[in-house]
């Protein structure tokens, strides 16, 4: 379960869905777009703030458990996971939702624990090859 509000100076404390990692996240709305920023350890991730009603659609639509498939931005992705999505040129913003140039992937491994926090998704935390949905 996260704890914090989402704010700069109360950020959500989330785990990865393994449970090996914490993290945290915050909504920056002076951001220009507004934009969810994502500290692991040193590495400061940006993603848009809309990906969250986004990722909540698209999951509702697929109605049925899909996998995360997180990769590095680098790195290739599996089609019809949550990764795949976040990068997709038919998702709603044409392609990225990371915002940060070479460090724009991972959105399958950062983005679930959020929604699964704010009560919009089901998780699976088991070590390898997890799964969400809308709920």
């Amino acid at each position: 379960m996260a704890t914090g509000t989402g704010t700069k100076e109360h950020p959500w404390v989330l785990t990865t869905p393994p449970g090996t990692s914490s993290f945290t996240m915050y909504r920056d709305d002076t951001a220009a777009p507004e934009s969810l920023v994502c500290q692991v350890g040193s590495t400061t991730l940006t993603y848009l703030a809309r990906s969250i009603e986004d990722l909540h659609a698209w999951l509702a639509e697929q109605g049925r458990w899909v996998p995360l498939g997180a990769a590095d931005e680098q790195k290739p992705v599996t089609d019809g996971t949550v990764e795949a999505w976040g990068r997709s040129e038919g998702n709603p913003v044409g392609g990225w939702y990371g915002t940060r140039n070479g460090y724009r992937g991972r959105f399958g491994m950062y983005l679930p624990p959020l929604l699964e926090a704010l009560g919009l998704a089901e998780l699976t935390h088991t070590p390898r090859n997890n799964q969400m949905r809308a709920i």
